[in-house]
Formats: C-alpha cells, sequence, structure tokens
C-alpha cells in the first residue's frame, strides 16, 4: 500500500509540475498538427488521404507528447539533485522509475485520442480495429517514455537531453514508416528502420486503420514489447551505476 501511495504522489507531483503546463502542452500537440497540415496540404484532403495519414500523425503524437518534457524534466531534477533525494526513498527502483514515467505515458496515450477526434470530423472511423489500435497506442507510449528515460539518466545537461532526444525523433519521422512505406526508402537505411520501436507501432496502426501492415502483427507486438524491455532494463542499469552502486 505504501508502494502505491508513493507512485501516485509522485504521478501527481510531475503531472502538476510538468506535464500539465499550458507551454508544454502546446509543444506535444502543435508540433505532431502542423505536420499533418504540411502533408494534407501536400496530399489533399479526402477520405483515403485522412485514413494514409492518420497512423503516422497518431504516432507522432505520442512520441512527442511523452518525450517532450520526460527526458528534460528528469534532467532538471538531476541538476538540483532532488533526483538523488528521490532515490532515497524506500521503494524498490522499478517502482519508482515507472512512478516516473507513467505521467509521460499517459500524456503520449491522451495525445494520440487528439488527432483521432479531429479525422473523426472527416472520415468514418467505425471499421478501425480498436482492439489492435488501443494496445500499439499504449506501447508505444511506453516505449517512448523508456527512451525518454534512458535519455534522461545519460547525460548530465539539459541541452543535451534534448539534443539527444532529437536525434532520436527527428529521424523517426522519416525512418519508421509514418508517412513514407518502408519499401520506398534506400536499401542502405532500411536496417536503420527495423532498429527503431515506433516503427513496429506506426506499422500496427497502418494495419489497424488503413489495412496497410508490411509485418504480422504478432512480430510488431513483440518487438515493441522487447524494446520496452531492453530500454527499461538499460535504464536501470545506467541509474544504478551512476547513483547508486
Amino acid at each position: 500500500m505504501k508502494q502505491w501511495i508513493a507512485f501516485w504522489s509522485i504521478l501527481v507531483k510531475d503531472a502538476r509540475c510538468y506535464y500539465l503546463k499550458p507551454p508544454n502542452i502546446s509543444w506535444a500537440l502543435i508540433f505532431p498538427l502542423a505536420w499533418t497540415g504540411m502533408f494534407f496540404i501536400k496530399s489533399g484532403t479526402g477520405l483515403d488521404s485522412v485514413m494514409t495519414l492518420l497512423p503516422g500523425v497518431v504516432s507522432l503524437s505520442i512520441l512527442f507528447g511523452t518525450t517532450s518534457l520526460l527526458a528534460v524534466a528528469v534532467t532538471f531534477e538531476k541538476r538540483g539533485r532532488s533526483f538523488e533525494r528521490l532515490l532515497l526513498a524506500p521503494i524498490p527502483l522499478e517502482v519508482l522509475m515507472l512512478a516516473k514515467t507513467s505521467g509521460a505515458i499517459l500524456f503520449g496515450i491522451a495525445n494520440a485520442f487528439v488527432p483521432l477526434a479531429i479525422a473523426a470530423c472527416f472520415a468514418d472511423l467505425s471499421h478501425v480495429a480498436w482492439a489492435a489500435t488501443v494496445p500499439a497506442v499504449v506501447l508505444i507510449a511506453v516505449a517512448s517514455a523508456f527512451l525518454a528515460l534512458f535519455i534522461a539518466v545519460s547525460v548530465s545537461e539539459v541541452f543535451e537531453a534534448q539534443t539527444f532526444s532529437n536525434f532520436f525523433r527527428f529521424p523517426m519521422i522519416f525512418l519508421c514508416g509514418l508517412f513514407f512505406p518502408l519499401a520506398k526508402l534506400p536499401v542502405f537505411l532500411r536496417p536503420l528502420s527495423y532498429l527503431l520501436p515506433v516503427t513496429y507501432g506506426a506499422d500496427i496502426l497502418h494495419e489497424a486503420i488503413h489495412t496497410a501492415g508490411t509485418m504480422p502483427l504478432a512480430l510488431d507486438f513483440g518487438m515493441l514489447c522487447g524494446f520496452c524491455v531492453v530500454l527499461f532494463a538499460l535504464s536501470l542499469r545506467n541509474i544504478r551505476r551512476r547513483w547508486i552502486l
């Protein structure tokens, strides 16, 4: 019970201090929507265009919603030494880090439904396979949050966290099949696509929303789960090595 109280307290504190601030919400939402508008202007606003772009926009909204704040927030706490004090809390490190990432995960999931709600005004979403869409949204948010956590515990300064985050995020826009099929990428770039977790999440959403997936759903879900486990384990290893051991 004490662990759950601590978990909830950390989640509420992070949401109040970081995730619910207007500038943060605007950055996480406006950037993906700006990309959406750019692609709509280029390709038109027909029904097929909406459904083709929707999986990429949802994935992008989750990615930026989860990573925009978590990496910077943890880095700020490290500079203020409040992160070290948090590590002294009498709860398991795994529970502590899940509490730190849960706010970003929930924020990313909420972001995913913004473009879905907008798309519902222009297209019929009744044929969308929600049984695959919802788990994919959750797993993309978890993988993105754990990626942000890994970045945050690997650097020392805020500008380093921002630079490192963009080093991963911006290539994902072009390499993960969000708006361009992987088959259209140059052959030498395709192996990089399969090393990025969003590739598999976007493929699930393409299959669920537009019936245009390229890989088996079992492989997509398995790889996403694998990325979540590996990124979380690497983050815990860095924390133990730099602060605990």
